[in-house]
């Protein structure tokens, strides 16, 4: 099936799939569901910004002068509450240097239609990369709301990271916005009739915060 999308980026690193199982699994209480969702996003984030520009440096190491290199764009991270958060903590835990915005979206369980009740971003998207945050990409009601709103502020370089998410998801999003790479570490097999993924992971807020 990953040959079906060629705009997504699979992790099958053996340690993230390790975590996933251990995400997936119902006994699995909230306080290591949030440690596991903190530290996969923050192995996904190596792979997400691979291509991140960078300029030369010049700096005194205890022994020499040398040239390193650090990020020349202004990086944003976005995550879509309230899951987002904690794949957005792990994110900003390699990459203290990025700056965050805040989407909240929710959706209609009887429509299953996404309704945003918050937008707040950093004014300048263009001047680099916006990695868009969620953990799953199901019906892509929400997901497709959100890129809208962070395309409407400026955001050039998206790009999407969520750790499971449905063929039906992917192909809302790979049919409307194209040009977008989708990074996860499971393309699950579908959606049942309430729109949540199979197997998938339950709700990933619930499971996150203990609310379920």
């Amino acid at each position: 099936m990953p040959g079906e999308f060629p705009n997504v980026i699979v992790f099958d690193h053996p340690l993230i799939q390790h975590k996933l199982t251990y995400l997936r699994d119902r006994t699995t209480s909230h306080r290591p569901f949030r440690a596991l969702l903190y530290q996969i996003a923050g192995l996904m984030v190596f792979e997400a910004t691979r291509n991140v520009p960078t300029r030369p440096v010049e700096i005194e190491t205890p022994m020499e002068m040398t040239v390193g290199r650090r990020l020349s764009a202004k990086i944003t991270v976005v995550p879509v509450l309230r899951a987002g958060l904690g794949m957005a903590e792990g994110i900003l835990e390699m990459m203290p240097e990025a700056r965050v915005g805040h989407l909240g979206i929710f959706r209609d369980e009887r429509t299953l239609e996404p309704h945003a009740y918050l937008k707040r971003l950093p004014r300048d998207l263009d001047a680099g990369p916006v990695l868009l945050v969620d953990p799953m990409l199901a019906t892509a009601g929400s997901s497709l709301a959100a890129i809208r709103m962070l395309r409407d502020a400026g955001a050039r370089d998206l790009r999407f990271l969520c750790l499971v998410a449905a063929p039906e998801g992917i192909r809302r999003v790979t049919k409307e916005h194209p040009e977008i790479t989708i990074y996860t570490a499971a393309i699950d097999r579908c959606l049942n009739e309430k729109g949540y993924i199979l197997p998938g992971l339950g709700d990933a807020g619930d499971r996150l915060y203990g609310t379920e």
